[in-house]
């Protein structure tokens, strides 16, 4: 799978930007502000349909403008599809595939499938779990883009049935009482779904960690991954009922999904508080490493690999066993300056304010 071409309007700083891209190693250069990011972001925008900084539409749309246009032709074997975005900032978002209008995300996602690493994945490790939550969220969707109901689905059910929490203020009423049955129905059947597929996920991933974290990590303890849900085994609904009088007192849905957690250890420790950040960074790389891996067999395709600031992060040594791990696959590097000693792009591309001011072919 790799991107042909690619065309970006009002995105950012990006006014407007055409490329066409090869296979192999592209990298993309320039100061700190110049675009680097916003380039990257835009391409992973049509894999995931949201932005992997975590912002909304508003955010991407470049100031002064009504709308930005993201235009990509995806190669996959001998099929290519064209994916067009139309990011509105103020209104509903505009998709199409191959000239044919989608109202679903879930219709834009799988026809380009991407791997982001970027300099903020050491959250993943060292961070909350909410971050671990969208990385197994986020894996699940790329499988199998109808996850993206349940997911959407669970916050909505959240949303409503905190909503009814705060409302009942500490008091549970006939009508309060009735009204969260409903809302327990629905999120017992989607939380029981999500989490079964989170822990599922979890175990197919643990494995590819493991092994890349070996090769990685240069004499880093081993790794284990478990899905931390106290809830899972029992069922949600007996969850929710048991937590109904502590709910209503606090106001807010106490247990399910959304208070899962990714359980990352190395020697059997938290790796939270217990790695260097060292072996932070190495487990973090072996996270995005290994969901690349578990797509790439999973979905038969090469993902796109996008790696945003990655070098600046990492010493010498584990950059290059970084790059020594990557497969045979369409990969985008963004640097400040210019590439680390030992890193080799096929095309190196120059951005200056929004706008690529020079491309040329790139050795060692």
């Amino acid at each position: 799978m790799s991107v042909r071409r690619v065309s970006i309007v009002d995105f950012r700083n990006l006014v407007k930007v055409d490329l066409e891209l090869g296979d192999g190693r592209t990298a993309v250069v320039g100061d700190n502000g110049q675009g680097k990011t916003n380039l990257m972001e835009a391409l992973a925008w049509l894999a995931t349909a949201s932005s992997f900084r975590g912002v909304p539409t508003e955010a991407l749309v470049r100031t002064g403008a009504e709308r930005a246009i993201l235009r990509a032709e995806v190669e996959n074997g001998d099929r290519t599809t064209l994916l067009e975005v139309e990011l509105a900032a103020s209104g509903r978002n505009r998709m199409q595939v191959n000239r044919n209008r989608v109202t679903r995300v879930r219709d834009l996602l799988g026809h380009l499938v991407a791997t982001v690493f970027g300099p903020d994945d050491l959250a993943l490790v060292k961070g909350a779990p909410a971050g671990r939550r969208r990385y197994l969220d986020d894996l699940l969707v790329a499988l199998h883009p109808r996850h993206h109901g349940l997911v959407t689905d669970l916050e909505r059910i959240l949303r409503q049935r905190n909503a009814l929490l705060r409302q009942a203020g500490g008091r549970m009423t006939r009508e309060i009482a009735s009204t969260l049955d409903v809302w327990d129905d629905q999120l017992d059947g989607v939380g029981d779904d999500l989490g079964r597929a989170r822990r599922d996920l979890v175990a197919l991933i643990r494995p590819e960690v493991a092994d890349i974290l070996d090769t990685l990590g240069d004499g880093t303890r081993a790794a284990t991954l478990d899905y931390e849900s106290d809830w899972l085994d029992a069922g949600l609904g007996s969850a929710l009922a048991a937590a109904r009088p502590d709910d209503i007192r606090r106001g807010v849905t106490t247990v399910g999904p959304h208070r899962d957690d990714l359980g990352i250890r190395l020697g059997g420790l938290p790796s939270r508080t217990h790695a260097s950040q060292g072996e932070q960074r190495s487990l973090a790389l072996a996270l995005r490493l290994g969901g690349h891996r578990i797509l790439g067999e999973r979905l038969g395709v090469d993902p796109v690999i996008f790696l945003d600031d990655v070098f600046s992060e990492l010493d010498p040594g584990r950059a290059g066993r970084l790059v020594g791990l990557l497969p045979s696959t369409q990969v985008l590097i963004t640097a400040a300056g210019t590439l680390p000693p030992g890193i080799h792009a096929d095309r190196v591309l120059r951005i200056e304010a929004g706008k690529i001011v020079a491309d040329s072919e790139a050795g060692e």
